[in-house]
């Protein structure tokens, strides 16, 4: 009797250090993705602080909405991102205060994205314990190092946006389907209903998403003998039927079938040329990586196979191919380091590690130096090449939720406050920050949350789109810039011939005002008088330190008393 406790005790002992390895491996990758992040400060992107200031409308039962009192529109395009940032706010840890001096704002979705990198290298590793048994640790580690090593990856996992989650997604599905590859269950049931919900989930944080609907399907049919019709059914319905759910919501909510973003965005029909674009990613990686990358993939799949490790490596390509398919189609995005390509960068990292840790097994000690020779000169090269980009951006991020906030939310509280008009509009581009800290009713002129303006941009008529801003809303404030003033042909001159006149003695500031909404000139002449100057000192501020918060809370303050000096920059909350 003693004996067998003894056994058993020594077995559980062995189950309990096997994961042991696997587990510091995913730790440590997280580590080294998050120290790389660090490098960004409490940077936010600006159109991360529209999906908060939906949470925060949606928390504060206001619905759909981009602030209280506006009509429902989808100006969001992440509800699976978005349910999660208004359950963080349900429970306090979002949109609420600081934590050690660090706003909600900034470190709830930074958390976020470290729980989702943790999550896709325990994906990872959850695959390569079927495919590659005492070597899981080493995919996994090695995957970590790629994902810390792209500069472009950590930029946009930990920006606000819903990238990690978007990344997460992906990534799971793969690990199940390499495993169940390897397990040879591929075709269960169960195995076709968790891949059809990664793929929902895929979909409902992304519109591009619904690619890896069909992921399980290429993967079961490329790897399955006949009889996957039946669990490809399952799988298929599985994804269908939710989504189709959302879309009868999302008509009956909003009257459209596709997000309001996409229309404004007016993204045309994409062409197999579009898969061009992909070759811009192997660039930015590097050449000589991408190449070393490929060679590993190449030998693992060509070279025998004694085990599962082709197949499953096969299965994971399949999701990555549809994530190079999906970027390649998407429409060129305005900011810097690829926003769009996570799901790649993701898919990349696991594939090249499962394939180089694949090829070292196989090989003999001259093939082992040689590999690793190729990915050690690859890996230095890639990060000597990103550095001059990674130093830019960190020297000047894309457009940040708090330059918005003090540059336009807060500046135009005070010009509503200096000139007495508690019922102002404003009409501008940049939007996130601003919803957090205005007061005023906001037009969002990019689109993003208008249909009138969407429309507008997707019928390319600049026509209809000034009708609608100079006779429908005719907003008190309207700022615009580059490129907005050429997209919608609000250029200095078509708005001095509407009544608007700059809020400065130079018109290069971009912001102007209806002249007749203005209850005493003398008021908008001394105010045109000192505006360039907090312009300056908003600006300036923030450009110097582009990475460092604006306050614990991001909320409209209470109107000031017209002629009471104001700060349109200080900190709110």
């Amino acid at each position: 009797m003693t004996r067998t406790l003894q056994t058993r005790a020594v077995q559980t002992h062995a189950v309990w250090r096997r994961p042991l390895p696997d587990v510091v491996a995913v730790l440590v990758g997280a580590l080294l993705v998050g120290g790389q992040a660090l490098r960004l400060g409490q940077w936010i992107v600006d159109d991360a602080a529209i999906t908060y200031a939906y949470a925060r409308s949606i928390d504060e039962g206001y619905g759909p909405a981009q602030q209280p009192g506006a009509p429902p529109v989808e100006g969001y395009s992440n509800p699976a991102w978005l349910a999660l940032l208004v359950a963080g706010r349900r429970l306090r840890l979002f949109d609420h205060g600081a934590l050690f001096g660090v706003s909600d704002l900034v470190w709830f979705p930074k958390v976020l994205a470290l729980l989702c990198v943790i999550g896709m290298l325990a994906s990872v590793a959850f695959a390569a314990r079927a495919v590659l048994p005492g070597r899981a640790w080493a995919v996994t580690l090695l995957a970590g190092a790629a994902m810390a090593g792209n500069f472009s990856l950590v930029v946009w996992l930990f920006s606000g946006l819903e990238n990690p989650l978007y990344g997460l997604a992906v990534t799971a599905l793969a690990a199940v389907l390499a495993r169940s590859v390897a397990r040879d269950d591929l075709l269960r049931p169960r195995t076709a209903v968790l891949a059809g919900l990664l793929a929902l989930l895929a979909a409902l944080t992304r519109p591009d998403g619904i690619v890896y609907a069909a992921a399980y399907p290429l993967a079961a049919l490329l790897l399955q003998r006949p009889g996957s019709l039946r669990p490809i059914a399952l799988s298929g319905t599985t994804f269908a039927l939710p989504y189709a759910a959302h879309l009868l919501w999302r008509h009956a909510e909003f009257g459209r079938w596709v997000p309001n973003t996409a229309v404004a965005k007016a993204q045309r029909t994409p062409s197999p040329a579009d898969l061009a674009h992909t070759t811009e990613l192997i660039v930015y990686a590097g050449w000589a990586l991408a190449l070393a990358a490929l060679a590993c993939t190449a030998t693992a799949l060509v070279r025998p196979d004694p085990g599962a490790s082709r197949r499953a490596l096969t299965a994971v390509l399949v999701p990555l191919s549809l994530a190079l398919t999906a970027y390649g189609m998407l429409q060129r995005d305005w900011m810097a380091l690829y926003r769009f390509a996570t799901p790649v960068w993701t898919l990349a990292a696991f594939a090249g590690s499962l394939a180089a840790v694949t090829v070292w097994d196989r090989e003999r000690p001259r093939g082992r130096a040689l590999l690793v020779s190729a990915l050690v000169v690859g890996s230095v090269l890639s990060l000597a090449g990103q550095r001059p980009r990674a130093a830019a951006f960190q020297a000047d991020p894309t457009l940040s939720m708090c330059f918005v906030a003090d540059r336009y939310g807060r500046l135009f509280n005070t010009y509503a406050d200096e000139l007495a008009l508690p019922d102002a509009g404003l009409l501008l581009p940049d939007l996130g920050g601003t919803l957090l800290t205005t007061r005023l009713r906001v037009t969002d002129l990019a689109g993003l949350t208008d249909p009138a303006i969407a429309d507008a941009y997707a019928a390319h008529d600049t026509t209809r789109l000034r009708t609608y801003v100079f006779d429908h809303v005719r907003p008190t404030f309207i700022h615009v810039h580059s490129p907005w003033s050429t997209l919608s042909g609000l250029t200095p001159e078509t708005l001095t011939a509407h009544g608007y006149v700059p809020l400065s003695t130079r018109t290069d500031t971009g912001d102007w005002i209806r002249s007749a909404a203005v209850p005493d000139p003398t008021r908008l002449r001394a105010l045109q008088n000192t505006t360039l100057s907090a312009i300056a000192q908003s600006t300036t501020r923030r450009n110097n330190t582009p990475t460092t918060p604006c306050g614990p809370r991001l909320t409209p303050p209470p109107p000031t008393l017209a002629g009471q000096p104001a700060n349109p920059a200080a900190p709110v909350g």
